[in-house]
């Protein structure tokens, strides 16, 4: 390569912009990588706010990146985290049916997971429900014994340590403000500096619209922000839940559903759900930003989103104003649970592109604009494929330079 093109920038502090950064400089040794956050920390959102689940590739359409990058990069991240002794915990997962209307969405999720080659997956009944998770209810099961728990943050901090480790700089509070296209090189103006470089990844989540339109790269989707609000499970209560227990999910949605996690450090997660946040970072019902809502209002596939799925979106609210609601719900796999049996925990904000017909993207969307790679759409489960998602956005990177 030229030696323009072995100076590149990284948008983004997250675990998908640190593992970008980390993969560049193990493929091309030497190459000088400059990771921009613009918080004062890394992982200061969507990888530090979630449940810390490592997907094992159930739910996703089989040959889609999502399908083929989270089972590669859930057996990439179980290697690093073993080489470099952070916590892996292989808890198990149940996705259950609660009554029979909800088998065949179950039938459907199994075929998916067994055409993914999900490992050692297996089928349950009420009894085999019983043996795994004797205090949650269901008629039926799918069992996910390789899905794990880990602490993404953790994960972050050891990666910038490798790029830092490997000859990359890794900067904070340094913000993204101007990108202009050169000939032969791209003027990155970040904090109070400027910097060339030949080559630059976009991994700015949240923020991915704003850094976009820096380069005219917006493609037909835009990203609209929906919060995820969870309660942890008060002490007591925590035995009553070994490893992860998730709902059936609604096909037409990209979200889950309110589900229970045990996290690596044993504390029970219940959430999370999703409800359209009101700023970027919109973590509490406070968090407001009128250009933000601006700029979702002005984009035609957000009125089509809301036409369409309105009656969900109360669903949503109604659980999110209630923590009555937000338990009875939780209670129909752990019968018995309260309001009472929840304490607040903090909030995640999922970065979700929404196409110009109102539908909710569900793959990853990577862009290409010359010499910059967009990440556009990397919400759950990016951070499980993070790994898997660098080699895939590198190898595209440089095969635009062959």
């Amino acid at each position: 390569m030229s030696s323009r093109k072995q100076t590149v920038g990284v948008v983004g502090g997250g675990i998908l912009g640190l593992a970008v950064a980390r993969e560049l400089l193990l493929r091309r040794p030497g190459t000088s990588v400059t990771v921009f956050e613009k918080e004062d920390r890394l992982a200061a959102h969507q990888t530090g706010h979630n449940s810390g689940v490592v997907h094992a590739g159930l739910y996703y359409q089989p040959g889609s990146l999502k399908a083929h990058l989270c089972r590669r990069g859930a057996g990439l991240l179980r290697e690093y985290c073993a080489e470099h002794t952070l916590p892996y915990r292989e808890l198990g997962k149940l996705v259950v049916a609660l009554d029979r209307a909800e088998l065949p969405a179950l039938d459907r999720i199994e075929d998916r997971a067994r055409s993914n080659g999900v490992p050692d997956l297996a089928r349950l009944d009420r009894a085999g429900i019983a043996d795994r998770e004797p205090a949650v209810a269901g008629i039926a099961a799918l069992h996910s014994p390789r899905t794990a728990v880990v602490d993404f943050a953790a994960v972050c901090e050891r990666l910038a340590a490798d790029v830092r480790r490997l000859g990359g700089r890794v900067l904070t509070s340094t913000e993204v403000h101007r990108i202009r296209p050169g000939v032969g090189h791209i003027e990155v103006s970040a904090g109070q500096e400027r910097y060339l470089v030949g080559r630059l990844v976009v991994c700015a989540g949240l923020s991915g619209d704003a850094v976009a339109a820096m380069v005219r790269g917006r493609g037909d989707a835009r990203i609209i922000p929906f919060r995820g609000e969870y309660y942890l499970l008060r002490a007591g209560l925590r035995d009553r839940v070994r490893g992860l227990v998730y709902p059936v999910p609604d096909p037409r949605y990209p979200f889950l559903g309110i589900h229970l996690t045990r996290h690596v450090d044993d504390e029970v997660l219940v959430g999370p759900n999703a409800v359209l946040a009101l700023s970027t970072q919109g973590y509490t019902w406070r968090d407001v930003s009128l250009p933000d809502l601006a700029r979702m209002a002005v984009w035609p596939g957000t009125a089509r989103m809301a036409r369409r799925h309105w009656r969900t979106g109360m669903y949503e609210l109604a659980g999110s104003l209630s923590r009555r609601r937000f338990a009875g719900r939780a209670a129909r796999y752990l019968p018995g649970l309260t309001a009472a049996d929840l304490a607040p925990a903090p909030a995640g904000v999922r970065a979700q592109a929404v196409s110009r017909d109102g539908s909710l993207v569900d793959d990853f969307l990577i862009e290409r604009v010359g010499p910059i790679m967009l990440v556009r759409n990397a919400p759950s489960p990016a951070a499980t494929s993070s790994l898997a998602i660098a080699e895939h956005v590198v190898a595209q990177l440089e095969d635009g330079d062959a």
